[in-house]
């Protein structure tokens, strides 16, 4: 059944959201490679187009301006094929996103990434927090309907392999119900 949303775009958004750390980035080369939708990293918008209010000394990150962010993404977002790469997902517009894909990640495993990364001890441990208490899994949850949010784990390579397959086989299904088949 075609989405209420996808039947203007050419090709369909997805989020391939998650805390920092479960991979997200690596799934979103991945699924760009082998799929042909735009990779677009919010953090990369963020700095390049000066969507922030300054930069965070505690938690060494930019604050975001939310604002300026939507309005960065807007048209790439209305045309369609991109992949949003990013921690948050719920100030997106339900009408802009066909799937939401939440990555999850054991404690220790993030644990490993973080420190490997040199994130500093507030931040480190808001993350564990945050995925050991599902916060962006449940945030998707209750800004997207149901039937669109997948939870897929990202511990290895084995998992990563396997979601960016599962979300290349949700694309072509996608592409088959809105009429978008190649020729």
């Amino acid at each position: 059944m075609p989405s209420s949303n996808a039947t203007t775009r050419a090709l369909p958004n997805i989020i391939v959201t998650g805390t920092p750390g479960v991979g997200k980035t690596s799934h979103c080369e991945a699924l760009a490679e082998r799929s042909g939708l735009r990779h677009v990293s919010v953090n990369q918008v963020v700095k390049d187009k000066q969507c922030h209010e300054g930069w965070d000394e505690e938690y060494q990150s930019w604050v975001v301006d939310e604002d300026k962010l939507l309005d960065a993404l807007e048209d790439d977002a209305k045309q369609g094929g991109c992949i949003i790469d990013w921690h948050a997902c719920d100030l997106f517009p339900q009408s802009w996103i066909d799937l939401v894909v939440v990555l999850r990640v054991d404690s220790t495993t993030l644990y490993d990434r973080l420190k490997a990364r040199n994130y500093p001890e507030v931040k480190l441990q808001e993350n564990l927090d945050s995925e050991i208490m599902e916060v962006l899994l449940q945030e998707a949850r209750e800004s997207y309907d149901e039937e669109i949010v997948i939870e897929l784990q990202s511990n290895d390579t084995d998992e990563m392999e396997s979601n960016v397959d599962r979300i290349v086989g949700w694309l072509e299904q996608w592409k088959k119900d809105n009429g978008r088949d190649a020729a």
